[in-house]
């Protein structure tokens, strides 16, 4: 099938590569169960970093599976899918940064051992979904919100061992605190992102399916081709 028998017309399920519906039902997979371990980890140890990792990754969970769910509809649905995954990034970001603050007013050391081990854990589950949706990085704004998903989960999960270390190093809680503060940055930065995005291609829908075809083709290694 050429990119002038598709286009942006081209909505049925069928027309999404197999490779990245695959992807992200193995992300799902592994961001629910990452999720309940993370909070477990995150009460025993005290770690407002860690439960801020946790609550992230029950988001993503929930935005593998929106993802998986608009496979079928047009640009547009899709589009505005990644607007309420973007808010909700956003949202969950301001989350943090509140949580961040009272914590600081109020809180005392997390034990490092814990955290820092679930951490370790956390960033090799994320940093395998990071690697499988690397290649989709560059598709529409609903591919583009789950591959920063991936990345900023990656990069939360160093923060989260580097924070470990700090608290093990120097008994205060300030490590964890900053660490939780710079996830919520991020979070925020990256769903206001995907917000932009999305709008734009809700504004230009012709140019946006000129720009990424490929999203709106089946794999080229796809023998139903």
């Amino acid at each position: 099938m050429s990119v002038g028998c598709c286009g942006a017309a081209c909505t049925s399920q069928t027309a999404i590569s197999p490779r990245f519906r695959k992807a992200l039902w193995v992300a799902l997979v592994i961001n629910a169960v990452m999720f309940a371990v993370e909070i477990v980890g995150g009460f025993k140890s005290g770690s407002v970093s860690l439960l801020a990792d946790a609550v992230d990754f029950a988001a993503d969970a929930a935005n593998y599976g929106i993802s998986l769910a608009v496979f079928s509809m047009g640009a547009a649905s899709r589009s505005r899918a990644a607007l309420v995954k973007g808010r909700s990034m956003a949202a969950f970001g301001l989350f943090v940064l509140g949580k961040t603050v009272w914590a600081a007013i109020g809180g005392i050391p997390p034990e490092p051992l814990t955290m820092g081990a679930i951490a370790v854990l956390a960033l090799a589950a994320n940093g395998s979904v990071a690697l499988m949706l690397y290649a989709f990085r560059n598709g529409d704004a609903n591919m583009r919100s789950v591959w920063l998903c991936s990345r900023n989960d990656a990069i939360g999960n160093t923060a989260v061992i580097l924070a470990a270390a700090g608290v093990f190093g120097t008994g205060s809680r300030w490590p964890d605190l900053v660490v939780a503060l710079l996830m919520g940055g991020l979070a925020v930065f990256s769903g206001v992102s995907v917000i932009r995005h999305a709008h734009k291609e809700l504004s230009h829908p012709h140019k946006s399916s000129v720009q990424h075809p490929t999203i709106h083709l089946a794999s080229r290694s796809d023998p139903k081709i």
